[in-house]
């Protein structure tokens, strides 16, 4: 079978593993790096360059976030075109994007580099802090566009139904991140500069292989010069379906301003680089998540766009079902293991290891239920339904979460940052499966139909 007909007539079940094994494994490694970054920076520099880290990744986070509104946009759009069997104007897409990915990544770099300093201290650096943070985001702002080329694209890699080449692209940066970590950090002695420099040559080196993929003529996809002028129409719908995860993101980074400001108050810098670490160690476990979406969308959006109902909800429970087996997993070892996950980072800063164990048993209390919020809000954008995307993905980033950090710290303190998490994680996860089930209803009548 081809690839448009694999997405068609296989099994469900066997093909959305056969499409998230990959993407998993990717995203794993992903993970696994951004762990590593902390491992080396935490044991060979000092927890107050784990907090510099963290205090860039807002930053960081935005420049993703227009990587999302592309990428993500652009891949929902050509999934739904090849479902309609129109491949020219799937190919149009991809050449718009392809534009837009460079276009907004260097405009966001430079401004970002300009206005470097005021960035930060919006971001919650202390002057003790600043000299890591800035030392560390000007040279992933310098790197951003390989960043951007490199997960933009390779989101359309796997919405045309090739997702081990999209997992490639993951691991081969990776993994060149890692052993660049472990050579500039621990033995040329680079520190923070090191796992920047490691990062933006990760991010190339994965530019370069899905740039490489696109111009070798194996793709079903083909980059057409005459497609690279940009179209306001397919600007507009791209913008549309990936206006949710971009909403998202940049959510996440004012999110992380906010809860950076709070932990300094409350707890200072050790407070920031405990939740650093946090951070690192949930997104291990959440991004296999976002591999098994990875894997759904094309399924989902494919068959939504051939009328193949029936397939389009057996595809999301599965993934739901696998998305809760993962996080089940980890909700189980953050329980008995909480301390020796911090000192795997810094085993001589008490205080580190003393906040990070209580911050982590109390902010990923609600991880059980993670897997269906994220797996539920990524359905809609994968059909077409952006709104509905982008409200559920707010209700658990803005709507519920902004709030709470700003009410519960002045009652609780630090253990009211903490708290914070799971309240939003409870509430939005309510709210999406209210939005899940009438969604439901609506494709079982159109199946019957």
């Amino acid at each position: 079978m081809n690839r448009t007909e694999l997405l068609e007539k296989e099994n469900v079940v066997k093909l959305l593993l056969k499409f998230s094994a990959p993407a998993i494994v990717g995203m794993l490694v992903n993970a696994l790096y951004n762990v590593i970054d902390r491992y080396f920076v935490g044991n060979n520099v000092g927890s107050d360059a784990i907090a510099g880290i963290t205090i860039c990744f807002p930053i960081m986070i935005i420049l993703m976030a227009f990587g999302m509104l592309v990428g993500f946009g652009g891949t929902a759009l050509v999934s739904i075109k090849l479902g309609e069997q129109k491949k020219q104007e799937a190919e149009k897409i991809l050449g718009n994007a392809f534009v837009l990915l460079i276009a907004i990544s260097g405009c966001v770099s430079v401004i970002s580099l300009f206005f470097v300093d005021e960035l930060l201290t919006i971001f919650g650096a202390s002057a003790d802090i600043l000299p890591f943070a800035k030392e560390y985001i000007t040279i992933i702002l310098c790197g951003a566009v390989f960043q951007s080329i490199g997960f933009g694209l390779n989101n359309f890699i796997r919405g045309e139904g090739n997702p081990k080449i999209a997992a490639s692209t993951m691991l081969i940066g990776a993994i060149t991140n890692i052993i660049l970590d472990y050579l500039f950090i621990k033995h040329l002695n680079l520190g923070i500069k090191g796992a920047a420099l490691a990062t933006i040559i990760g991010q190339l080196v994965s530019a370069i292989w899905v740039l490489r993929y696109f111009l070798s003529g194996k793709s079903l996809l083909r980059f057409h010069v005459s497609n690279m002028k940009l179209e306001l129409s397919t600007v507009k719908k791209i913008f549309a379906l990936g206006s949710a995860p971009f909403a998202m993101q940049v959510a996440s980074s004012a999110i992380n301003a906010l809860f950076n400001h709070s932990l300094y108050t409350y707890g200072g810098d050790t407070a920031i680089s405990a939740m650093g670490l946090i951070n690192s160690i949930a997104m291990f476990i959440l991004m296999p998540i976002f591999g098994i979406n990875q894997g759904a969308q094309p399924i989902i959006g494919y068959n939504y766009g051939a009328k193949q109902y029936h397939r389009v909800k057996k595809t999301y429970s599965f993934a739901c079902i696998m998305a809760t087996s993962i996080v089940l997993v980890g909700f189980i070892i953050t329980r008995l293991y909480p301390k020796q996950l911090f000192m795997l980072f810094n085993k001589d800063d008490e205080l580190l290891i003393e906040l990070g164990t209580e911050g982590i048993k109390i902010f990923l209390i609600m991880l059980p239920i993670i897997g269906f919020q994220i797996i539920s809000s990524n359905y809609f954008q994968a059909i077409g339904k952006p709104k509905q995307a982008m409200l559920l993905s707010l209700t658990r980033q803005v709507l519920i979460l902004i709030p709470a950090i700003l009410i519960l710290p002045n009652i609780w303190g630090l253990k009211g940052v903490w708290i914070s998490g799971p309240i939003s994680d409870f509430l939005s996860s309510f709210i999406t499966a209210i939005f899940i089930v009438r969604e439901m209803k609506t494709l079982s009548k159109k199946a019957a139909l």
